[in-house]
């Protein structure tokens, strides 16, 4: 829950670093206000936990402590160059990093185990505008091409997730064929 309000605060922070255009200023907020969502889906899984601590809730099992020592780290970076300006193209360099993060995975995998496939699908739905908010804003308001092909790229991971296949059609709980040496 910790990682979910340090990211919205991050985005509340660059609202306030971003007023100008309007545009970029409420991209922030949205983006804030999303998280806000993640860390109160969390709040109840906590919740829940709490007051039935025999119950168990599969979660993200790829998600490992290091992703979520990485992941501590890319926020405490990014907070401490938010307190002392950031331009706005790194500002969404930062927000394309959390964005494509296996944190996000493990509140998608949180809201499937609580709520069921479809608000998981939900969720990947509201990932995949946010990201493709934030294409739009790296291509309008000066973003790299590179950072732009990022964001393009983490949008389409997203699209087949939400179908259910990886990146070449095959289901994604399919395993890929083992070739075999002759």
């Amino acid at each position: 829950m910790d990682l979910e309000r340090r990211t919205m605060q991050l985005y509340c922070r660059f609202e306030a670093l971003f007023p100008q255009p309007e545009e970029v200023r409420r991209f922030w907020f949205e983006m804030a206000q999303h998280e806000s969502r993640h860390f109160g889906a969390l709040a109840l899984v906590a919740g829940l936990l709490g007051s039935a601590p025999e119950r168990t809730l599969p979660a993200a099992p790829a998600l490992t402590r290091e992703h979520v020592l990485r992941f501590r780290e890319l926020l405490t970076t990014a907070e401490a160059e938010a307190a002392h300006g950031l331009t706005l193209p790194r500002a969404f360099e930062i927000a394309l990093a959390i964005e494509g993060s296996e944190i996000e995975d493990l509140v998608l995998d949180l809201l499937a185990a609580l709520k069921g496939e479809t608000e998981r699908e939900r969720a990947v739905q509201l990932l995949i505008h946010d990201l493709g908010d934030l294409s739009y804003m790296i291509e309008k308001y000066g973003g790299s091409k590179a950072l732009l092909t990022k964001a393009d790229a983490r949008i389409e991971q997203q699209l087949f997730r939400l179908r259910g296949v990886d990146s070449v059609g095959r289901p994604a709980c399919q395993a890929r064929p083992r070739r075999r040496d002759r």
